[in-house]
């Protein structure tokens, strides 16, 4: 286990951690501190709801049998783990954390086995579509290792407005989308209903940082930081502007779960250009 002492302070947090300095440096510690609990953190404080989110991503990218898929900022590799279930070509994955990284790669290798095991007992032929293995890798999404025009989707699932300066990974993922590829984002959001965005402010300011620091052990603050990272970053439509700023067109906003969580779908332009300089 990491130890780590507190990164994300009541005085850290008073203004928008979005305009810290040090935010890439306290962001990739927080998530090594809360790499072991992050999955069960993750069931237990959505109630259950990630998943579901995340197969609506999936669904969201159309991808087939030919799709490559780069999915940033992976952490523990759940929503890439989905995309290579639903039959992508190839799927990788991109984390900044490498404590995040390893258990993603600890898991990839438990579907994998038992994809190998099923096939093995099977006593007819699976209609199910074959499973392409994850490749995981260290990397920033601001400055990502690949070729312009490399995949066919990017996705990226709560991590945006943990990225330093948001629009550079946007331009970026802008540049390794094919044209008529599709990027995919999952994002939490302010509910715009007032009497539904009073219960997930009590919630999520008052109740859950405590109960999901008690599950992980956490002194990092990472449960702090969370919900003062939402409500300081992009809204919806603010964050729908900045993708028509890049470049992307066909943009869409999906609200989830009455608005907790939102699905935004944006298409590289299928003509030839450039993302915006960012």
């Amino acid at each position: 286990m990491v130890e780590i002492g507190p990164i994300w302070t009541q005085d850290a947090l008073r203004d928008s951690p979005h305009a810290d300095a040090e935010k890439a440096r306290k962001v990739q510690g927080m998530f090594a501190a809360i790499a072991r609990s992050y999955d069960l953190n993750n069931r237990l404080h959505s109630f259950f709801q990630d998943q579901r989110w995340r197969r609506a991503a999936v669904r969201a990218a159309g991808i087939d049998a030919t799709s490559r898929v780069l999915d940033v900022a992976c952490g523990t590799g759940d929503l890439a783990e989905a995309f290579a279930d639903a039959g992508a070509a190839a799927v990788t994955g991109v984390d900044f954390t490498p404590e995040m990284l390893a258990i993603a790669r600890d898991k990839g290798a438990k579907n994998d086995g038992e994809q190998r095991g099923a096939a093995l007992h099977a006593t007819k032929p699976s209609s199910k579509p074959v499973r392409t293995a994850v490749s995981y890798h260290q990397g920033d999404a601001m400055q990502l290792a690949f070729p312009d025009q490399s995949f066919d989707v990017v996705s990226i699932a709560f991590g945006i407005r943990n990225v330093a300066v948001p629009t550079r990974a946007l331009a970026e993922f802008f540049r390794v989308l094919r044209p008529g590829g599709r990027l995919v984002v999952l994002e939490f959001a302010d509910p715009t209903n007032p009497i539904i965005r009073w219960g997930s402010n009590l919630y999520t300011k008052r109740i859950m940082p405590w109960t999901a620091s008690l599950v992980a052990r956490d002194v990092s603050g990472a449960y702090h930081y969370l919900p003062r990272s939402v409500s300081t970053f992009l809204q919806p439509r603010e964050f729908a502007e900045k993708l028509q700023e890049t470049g992307f067109e066909q943009c869409s906003a999906v609200q989830l779960t009455m608005g907790i969580c939102v699905l935004h779908r944006a298409v590289r332009p299928k003509y030839s250009v450039k993302p915006a300089t960012l």
